[in-house]
C-alpha cells in the first residue's frame, strides 16, 4: 500500500498472539509496521516478527520485484521488529544495515550479525536519490538504541514504537481510511503498558520533534498517522506528563466478599462526596492491563486485599509491582484490607506506597474477621476524604 509518493507499507497483522510481551492481552490482535522507500537507492524501514517473514517478503518484491534492497534502517531493536533481520540479509546479502551504535551491539547480540553497517549518529542524514532521510537519537523510548528516521522529501517520521498502539489493521493503514475511535483507548493502553515508565525520555523526544513539519507520522504499531498527528501528538504528551482528569480507580482482591464489600462502600463515600467517574476493578478477574491504563487516567487509586498466606493477596502484589515500576506521578492513594488472624496487608501496602510515591489519603482502613458497620463506615469516610483531594475541595 502506497503511503505518500514512492514510500509503501509492507507491514503484517498478528490475529493470533494472545498476549504482547507475553503479559498485555491484544483482543484486536496487533501490526508490525514496516515500510519500503522506493527510490535510486532502496531503503526497508524496520522488519517485523519472524514468524510473519513469509507474507513480508511477499509484500515486498509486489513493490520492487527483484531489485535489490540498499538498506535496512533499524530504528528499534525489539524483536517484533528487529526479528527479519537475519532473513532480509539472506535474500539481500549485500544490504547495508543502517543504525547507531548501540544498534549494533544488540545486532551482534541477538541475531549474531556483524559487518556491513552504516553507523549514524544524532542528525546525520542518507541519501536515497530524491529521498533524504534524517535520523533522531531518542533513547529510552522504550529501548536504549531507540531512534527515529525522518524523510524530509515527504515529510514522513519513522518513528518506531513511539506513537504505536494495539490493534491490527482492518483493510485500510492510513487514519483517513478508516473508523480510529476505538484505537485511542488502545493508544493509551499500549503507551501506558509498554512506554508508561519513560514519560521523562518521551518529553524530551516530543521537544526534539517540535521543529519537523511532520505530515505523516509512521509508528511500528497500529495506523498511520495523517490527519489526526495533532491529537497522536497530544496523546502521548498528556501521558508522558501523567497528566490525568479527576476520577478514582478502586482495585481489590478478595476471597469471600469481605474485601469487596470494604471497597464498595469506599466507592460509595467518593460518589458521596461528588466523584462521578469511579472504576472498580476485581484484581483476579481484570488483566491488569487495563487497570494499568485506567490508573494513568484519573487521579484517585484506592487498593485492598485479604492477607493471604501471612502476606498481601498475590495479586494486589503484582498489581502494585507493575505501578511502582512505571515511576506514575502525581496521584492520590487510600488503601485498605482485611484478614482472620494475621494483618499484614495495611503495612504491606505501607512499606510498597514509599516506593509509589503517590500522596496518601486519608486513614488506612483494616478489618478483622467479617464485616461490621463501624469498618464500612471507615471505608466511606476513607473514600470521602479521597474525594476531597480528587476534586481540589
Amino acid at each position: 500500500m502506497k503511503i505518500k509518493g514512492n514510500i509503501y507499507y509492507v507491514g503484517v497483522n498478528d490475529r493470533t498472539k494472545p498476549l504482547f510481551e507475553g503479559m498485555w492481552p491484544l483482543p484486536y490482535g496487533v501490526s508490525y509496521n514496516s515500510y519500503l522507500i522506493a527510490d535510486e537507492k532502496i531503503a526497508l524501514v524496520d522488519t517485523v516478527e519472524v514468524d510473519f517473514f513469509e507474507r513480508y517478503l511477499d509484500k515486498i518484491k509486489q513493490v520492487i520485484v527483484d531489485r535489490p534492497i540498499d538498506y535496512l534502517i533499524i530504528n528499534h531493536m525489539e524483536p517484533d521488529h528487529s526479528g527479519s533481520i537475519n532473513l532480509i540479509r539472506k535474500y539481500y546479502p549485500e544490504i547495508t544495515l543502517v543504525g547507531n551504535k548501540r544498534t549494533f551491539d544488540m545486532v551482534a547480540g541477538f541475531y549474531g550479525e556483524t559487518g556491513n553497517f552504516l553507523t549514524i549518529d544524532e542528525g546525520d542524514s542518507l541519501s536515497l536519490g530524491c529521498h533524504l532521510l534524517r535520523f533522531y537519537m531518542i533513547p529510552m523510548v522504550h529501548w536504549p538504541e531507540t531512534m527515529i528516521s525522518f524523510d524530509e522529501t515527504e515529510n514522513v517520521l519513522f518513528s518506531g514504537d513511539a506513537f504505536g498502539c494495539f490493534g491490527a489493521l482492518n483493510g485500510g493503514v492510513l487514519d483517513i481510511s478508516m473508523d480510529t475511535e476505538w484505537y485511542w483507548s488502545e493508544m493509551e493502553r499500549y503507551y501506558s503498558n509498554i512506554v508508561g515508565k519513560y514519560g521523562s525520555p518521551v518529553q524530551k523526544a516530543l521537544q526534539k520533534l517540535q521543529g519537523l513539519d511532520i505530515k505523516v507520522i509512521a509508528s511500528t504499531h497500529g495506523p498511520v498517522w495523517t490527519v489526526q498527528i495533532p491529537r497522536v501528538v497530544a496523546t502521548y504528551d498528556r501521558l508522558s506528563r501523567y497528566a490525568t482528569e479527576a476520577g478514582l480507580v478502586v482495585c481489590y482482591g478478595s476471597m469471600y466478599g469481605n474485601t469487596e464489600q470494604m471497597a464498595e462502600a469506599i466507592a460509595e463515600g467518593a460518589s458521596e462526596q461528588g466523584v462521578k467517574k469511579i472504576i472498580m476493578h476485581d484484581v483476579m478477574r481484570v488483566n491488569h492491563s487495563y487497570i494499568i491504563a485506567d490508573v494513568f487516567r484519573y487521579n484517585g487509586l484506592a487498593v485492598g486485599a485479604p492477607t493471604y498466606n501471612g502476606a498481601l493477596f498475590p495479586e494486589m502484589e503484582s498489581l502494585l509491582g507493575k505501578l511502582v515500576c512505571r515511576d506514575i506521578k502525581d496521584h492520590y492513594l487510600g488503601y485498605f484490607g482485611s484478614f482472620s488472624w494475621s494483618g499484614q496487608v495495611v503495612k504491606r501496602i505501607t512499606e510498597i506506597s514509599e516506593r509509589l510515591k503517590f500522596e496518601i489519603v486519608g486513614t488506612p482502613v483494616e478489618m478483622k474477621y467479617g464485616v461490621k458497620p463501624e469498618s464500612l463506615e471507615l471505608c466511606k469516610a476513607l473514600g470521602r476524604a479521597l474525594a476531597d483531594k480528587i476534586l481540589g475541595k
